[in-house]
């Protein structure tokens, strides 16, 4: 069968769209945009051909609002990618060229300096009263505890501190997120406040040869796998607990395969004031697990994608080694143009998955001076 003899439906035929405060934007050369899990906004550059007498009309504008949009069918359905304010207008007379760059909605909470306690209210209830003071719709899983209770006798440590002049209601919400273990992003135009990994989706397949389980759909591949990260590694987060009288470890510790050549562990010390036990076990597992998660780094090219997204889940397979296994989505690099079409870098990371990991008891009172990392 010839190429031409195929239904036109059979081929991928990418376009982008970009309105410009709800206006459609001509002659766009090529489209970037970045997604991130980073606790930072996603970012966008987009560069458009253009003449003189629209250079001007561009160059007086104030305000601009983008929403870009990407098509696999040639635009019978679009998908929006990233919404958000342009920051940098930048105009090329002698190329006759103009590139916008702009962030995401996320880009109103990181401006936005705060003063206010809050230590009344609940992580999502400030959640939810953040997300509608900047026009964004709340995807809020409820918490329980009170703000003030996290800080114990410092209740207003939040806000209320020496630092309080250069608090952000974004620094504020991450702060939250990561007492709550959640996660915090803006997709759109809803905020999403919710706890980290619970994603049940059924992960993409990245696969990089062909088998029985699919053709390939990558076009280059970087493996990477930290050996020190691989190693035995173990938390210990120390405080002094100034309402119990009392000082204590807690330790959480991630043990390698048990074929693995048996070292002594890494240990990584945190010292952090006015914990409880049970916060400081918490703490311990959260930071053993962002640890770990960089074990394996997989950095993949393919053909341009509009269904993943950061934080789901990717299974790499095809490569013939343990490299094969399911990662995290950490970053995103969409680029469209008319000379390279559209393609994109996906980051994923994860831990390997034979490894375990364990959480010995807390030793209440035990004494101990100094913080360091080996």
């Amino acid at each position: 069968m010839l190429l031409s003899d195929l239904p036109l439906q059979a081929y991928r035929r990418p376009r982008i769209r970009a309105l410009a405060n709800g206006v459609i934007a001509t002659h766009i050369v090529s489209a970037d945009v970045n997604s991130n899990n980073h606790y930072a906004a996603d970012r966008f550059r987009l560069t458009l051909a253009i003449d003189p007498v629209s250079a001007a009309a561009w160059c007086s504008t104030a305000n601009c609002f983008v929403d870009v949009q990407f098509s696999l069918n040639a635009g019978i359905k679009w998908t929006s990618i990233v919404q958000g304010a342009v920051d940098v207008l930048d105009y090329d007379p002698i190329a006759g060229k103009l590139y916008l760059s702009g962030r995401d909605l996320t880009a109103s909470l990181i401006e936005a300096r705060t003063h206010e306690a809050f230590v009344n209210q609940t992580s999502s209830e400030i959640a939810e009263i953040l997300a509608r003071r900047h026009n964004l719709v709340p995807d809020v899983v409820p918490t329980s505890t009170l703000v003030g209770r996290y800080w114990q006798l410092e209740h207003d440590r939040v806000t209320l501190d020496q630092f309080s002049s250069t608090t952000t209601e974004w620094d504020l919400l991450v702060t939250l997120a990561q007492h709550e273990g959640y996660d915090v992003w803006v997709s759109g135009t809803i905020l999403h406040f919710r706890p980290t990994r619970g994603n049940n989706e059924v992960p993409a397949i990245l696969q990089v040869s062909g088998s029985r389980a699919g053709l390939p759909n990558v076009i280059g591949a970087r493996l990477q796998r930290s050996l020190t990260l691989a190693r035995d590694i173990q938390v210990e987060v120390k405080s002094w607990n100034s309402r119990q009288q009392a000082a204590f470890i807690q330790t959480a510790r991630s043990r390698p395969r048990d074929d693995a050549p048996r070292r002594p562990p890494r240990r990584y010390v945190f010292v952090v004031p006015n914990l409880s036990p049970d916060a400081a076990l918490k703490l311990a597992q959260q930071k053993l697990a962002e640890l770990t998660q960089r074990e394996r780094t997989i950095t993949i090219e393919m053909p341009g994608d509009i269904q993943l997204r950061p934080r789901m889940q990717a299974k790499l397979a095809g490569t013939g080694t343990e490299f094969d296994q399911i990662y995290w989505i950490d970053e995103i690099d969409r680029r469209l143009d008319f000379n390279g079409g559209f393609t994109q870098r996906v980051r994923a990371s994860n831990s390997n998955v034979t490894s375990q990991a364990t959480s010995p008891a807390d030793r209440i009172g035990t004494p101990w001076t100094g913080f360091s990392t080996s």
